[in-house]
């Protein structure tokens, strides 16, 4: 791991996490084309989007401090309604349990774990198709003119009125399935899962918010999933340094990306991803050919 490649990566990161580009398309076409390796280790990948997942707490730092709090309200909620059930089979009697969902932070903490449920499962039963569809050039190719479709489409809905309050558990499932396709190289996650929010009506600037809040959950999942393979042994030889400057480049970058997608999103302003995407999956379905 040398400086610049850490440099490097966190850029990369922090564009393609957030940007409606495909971070996992990117580095499928790099490895391809360019022959680059972007294996950076378990720990380095697992910084970087610590970063970019600390530059959505920023932006969104009052929506997740309340989700937060909510998340705690809830679980002590339940856990005092099965104790409360529990002594009414053993007393008899009437009573009452606390309502779950009396506010609209408890119910948007629902929504994101029930989006978080179909992208679970779908990542791990399309982990080994997603793991070869990265090693050659056609899938990424061609999901990545599906995305430049997607953006299209999105920047011709009209901002919709639907907010937490009107969001139904249907509309996170929906949201959830779409972000689990998007763990396929060239799919992007944020063009993915705003235009799904879009089409289910949806306000635009609420759409941002909702796509990058559920990720939350998705990306530390994964992580936490692949850091069962990490070796700890390998710590005394990383720079680990050179793993904070990359974590630190990631964060600032996806911070300015965030807030880019903000008003990216309310001026339907997606053609330009749109087309850049349409142009580099076209140039990555072509090489498939020629080098084929």
């Amino acid at each position: 791991m040398s400086l610049l490649q850490s440099i490097l990566m966190g850029i990369i990161q922090g564009l393609t996490e957030f940007l409606p580009v495909s971070s996992s398309g990117h580095l499928a076409l790099f490895k391809n084309i360019f022959n680059i390796n972007t294996e950076t280790g378990l720990l380095f990948d697992t910084m970087l989007h610590l970063g970019t997942l600390v530059a959505v707490c920023i932006v969104y730092w009052k929506d997740v401090k309340n989700l937060f709090t909510a998340a705690f309200q809830l679980l002590f909620d339940i856990v005092y309604n099965f104790r409360t059930w529990i002594s009414s089979k053993q007393n008899g009697g009437s009573v009452k349990y606390r309502r779950l969902i009396n506010s609209a932070y408890k119910k948007f903490v629902v929504l994101i774990l029930i989006t978080t449920i179909p992208t679970g499962i779908m990542g791990v039963a399309f982990s080994s198709l997603i793991e070869k569809a990265s090693q050659t050039l056609l899938v990424p190719g061609i999901f990545l003119v599906i995305t430049a479709i997607l953006l299209l489409i999105s920047d011709t809905r009209p901002s919709g009125h639907k907010k937490v309050k009107k969001t139904t558990y249907g509309n996170a499932v929906a949201i959830g399935v779409a972000q689990g396709f998007a763990t396929f190289p060239g799919l992007s996650r944020s063009g993915t899962t705003i235009t799904a929010c879009l089409l289910l009506g949806f306000d635009r600037s609420y759409a941002v918010k909702y796509s990058f809040l559920a990720s939350l959950p998705a990306i530390v999942g994964a992580n936490i999933l692949e850091l069962r393979h990490f070796d700890a042994s390998t710590l005394a030889n990383s720079h680990l340094a050179y793993y904070f400057i990359g974590m630190i480049i990631a964060g600032v970058i996806g911070y300015i990306c965030i807030k880019l997608m903000i008003r990216i999103v309310r001026s339907n302003k997606f053609q330009y991803f749109a087309y850049y995407c349409a142009v580099v999956g076209i140039i990555a379905i072509v090489a498939y050919f020629v080098k084929g």
